[in-house]
């Protein structure tokens, strides 16, 4: 008789697991790639309030994808601060992992899942810097929470303890509070500039549409296509 572990009896109640989800448990949208407006933004704003009134939680989070110095991908998870004519905007420290990244190779690519509805939305293209004034009004309009973290700093370094984490974010709230108009000198706001947007709508009997959008050229004139599932 064999005395299974716990790490054995976890992995193989993931394994069963793992065969027993289901995708899209639901009823999905209908999706008719040819009325789809001539450029991205409109399309993806659509989405996101769609996504949103069905109750989809947290759907301004994405994963933002950069190459590291090594040609290695990286990724994280992260909340979009704005979608506009300028591109996609988020924010982070210039000195973060990822704003090293994007300051050596100013490419990266976001990916927005919701489930909700079986949909994606993959955007790639440049990363370009805000202004001073851009990251000011980015932190300011934020909680005194958000304030607080990026007072802190000093993200993606080695960390020694929690404990010196607990005391280096004290001291940053004391700092929010008495002062709400600081400055995180490091924080930056990001704009993803698209070359290439891709819109996924899942169909429970796997006929996906996947319909691609690519800027022409240098200008505002967008090709659409559509891709095999």
């Amino acid at each position: 008789m064999t005395h299974e572990s716990g790490g054995d009896a976890t992995a193989r109640q993931f394994r069963e697991l793992l065969r027993t989800l289901r995708v899209w448990d639901t009823d999905l949208p209908s999706f008719e790639p040819d009325a789809a407006p001539a450029g991205p933004l409109p399309l993806f704003h659509r989405w996101f309030v769609e996504a949103a009134a069905a109750g989809q939680p947290e759907p301004h989070t994405m994963t933002l994808a950069t190459v590291d110095g090594d040609s290695r991908p990286d990724l994280r998870t992260l909340i979009l601060h704005g979608a506009d004519a300028r591109g996609w905007h988020f924010a982070s420290h210039a000195t973060s992992a990822k704003g090293r990244q994007l300051a050596a190779r100013p490419e990266a690519a976001l990916g927005f899942y919701w489930p909700v509805h079986g949909r994606q939305v993959r955007v790639r293209g440049r990363v370009v810097a805000g202004t001073p004034e851009e990251a000011y009004a980015d932190l300011h309009v934020r909680s005194t929470g958000a304030l607080a973290a990026a007072l802190v700093g000093r993200q993606s370094e080695v960390l020694g303890s929690q404990d010196e984490l607990r005391r280096a974010s004290a001291a940053a709230w004391e700092r929010a509070e008495a002062r709400p108009e600081a400055m995180a000198e490091t924080w930056t706001v990001y704009v993803l500039v698209p070359s290439e947007v891709e819109f996924f709508q899942g169909d429970a009997r796997r006929r996906h549409i996947r319909l691609r959008y690519r800027r022409d050229g240098d200008t505002d004139a967008w090709a659409r296509e559509l891709l095999w599932p």
